[in-house]
Order: C-alpha cells, then structure tokens, then sequence
C-alpha cells in the first residue's frame, strides 16, 4: 500500500491521548468500521471507554495482525508467539484489555484476553481462584458447604 493511499485516523483516549492509525489497521475495530462507515470519522474519535495506555496496547495488537492479513507476516508461528507475549502482561492491564476489546468490538481480541484469562483459572481450585484475583470469600463457612452440595458435580 503506498503512503498516499494511506488514510489515517485519529483516535482520543478518556484520558485525552491522541494516536494517528492507519484506517486500514483501526477498522479490524467494528466499532471504529461503523463510525467510519456512519461519516464520524472526520475528526478525532472519541473513545471514552479506553485509557491512554490501554489504547496504545490495542493499537500494537491491530497494527501486528494487519500486517499478518496483508501477507507481511513470517509465519503462523511468529502471529501466535506475539499473542501469546501480548498476553503476558499485569493482570490490571489484561481486564483493562478485555474491556476494550469488547468496547471497540476486535473479536480476535477479545477472544485472546478471556482465552487467558481462563487459563489462569483452569485446574486451580476455588481458594486458588480467589487468591489469583484478589477475591474475597463471602460466603459463610455453612454457606459455601451448603453451594459445595448442591453443586457436587462442579467439585468432581
């Protein structure tokens, strides 16, 4: 694609932080694609619902799999390894992502952030869990034996 072909857009953060991308890279977004589609895409576009920082990391997720769909890419392996680094990051961050994924409707996204996010529950028991997200118990200890009975078959 030449550079004067190239149409780019700007995006502004909650917290006011500008980003220039390329409307080819944003509109993996459905979100940005329907306000793009809709005329709404002349000035910058608001997104309230993202952060400075969070949007930077979304905007390095859209760029590296736009470069993977127009045949840039190395190989499959290359894609999944920078998922699977993408990924590795402060579990703050890692909901922040989420949400924006599902705020800005990035599919691909969405499903790489709940994907590990479920990983990190996978095998590990209730008190595990709770520990792992900073969950507090607020089940009474007649409770929780209580829900364990009723719902033997989750514990088995």
């Amino acid at each position: 694609m030449s550079t004067e072909n190239k149409k780019l857009l700007t995006l502004k953060s909650k917290d006011l932080e500008v980003f220039e991308i390329d409307e080819a890279v944003a509109i993996q977004s459905q979100t940005i694609k329907h306000m793009v589609e809709d005329g709404c895409a002349d000035n910058a576009i608001p997104l309230p619902n993202v952060d400075g920082p969070t949007l930077a990391k979304v905007i390095e997720y859209l760029k590296k799999h736009a470069e993977d769909k127009q045949g840039k890419k190395d190989d499959e392996d290359s894609l999944e390894k920078f998922d699977k680094d993408f990924v590795n990051v402060e579990q703050d961050l890692l909901f922040d992502l989420i949400l924006a994924a599902n705020y800005l409707n990035i599919a691909g996204l969405l499903d790489l952030t709940c994907q590990a996010v479920a990983d990190m529950i996978k095998g590990k028991t209730p008190e595990q869990i709770r520990k792992t997200f900073n969950i507090k118990n607020d089940f009474t200890p007649e409770e929780e034996k209580e829900v364990r009975r009723e719902n033997q078959w989750a514990f088995e």
